[in-house]
């Protein structure tokens, strides 16, 4: 079992920028992919980007260029820096992770509110 724990999202003008980070606690050595994902009210989450213990990188096309993942293994933390925020943005984001052999991510944040005003 892993615990996550996000921090960081708020409020912010579009154009500019927010940083989250999720600490990961518990069977931290099966972690592989840690990712982000986001919820908009009325809209199915979708994934935002992801991130392999090695530090390979993929990003949803609506993020590409103004959003980075970045992860630190000692500190078991993920962490995503938005720049260039658009109101389409605004949406609940979420940690996640897998674990093991796993494709599906198995083990969720309780997510934190972004909200990007025109």
């Amino acid at each position: 079992q892993v615990q996550l724990v996000e921090s960081g999202g708020g409020l912010v003008q579009a154009g500019g920028s927010l940083g989250l980070s999720c600490a990961a606690s518990g069977n931290i050595i099966r972690i592989n992919y840690m990712g982000w994902h986001r919820q908009a009210p009325g809209k199915q989450r979708e994934l935002v980007a992801t991130i392999t213990r090695g530090g390979r990188t993929n990003y949803a096309d609506s993020v590409k260029g103004r959003f980075t993942i970045s992860r630190d293994n000692a500190k078991n933390t993920v962490y995503l820096q938005m720049n260039n925020l658009k109101p389409e943005d605004t949406a609940v984001y979420y940690c996640a992770v897998t674990t093991g052999w796993s494709a599906d991510f198995g083990s969720w944040g309780q997510g934190t509110q972004v909200t990007v005003s025109s």
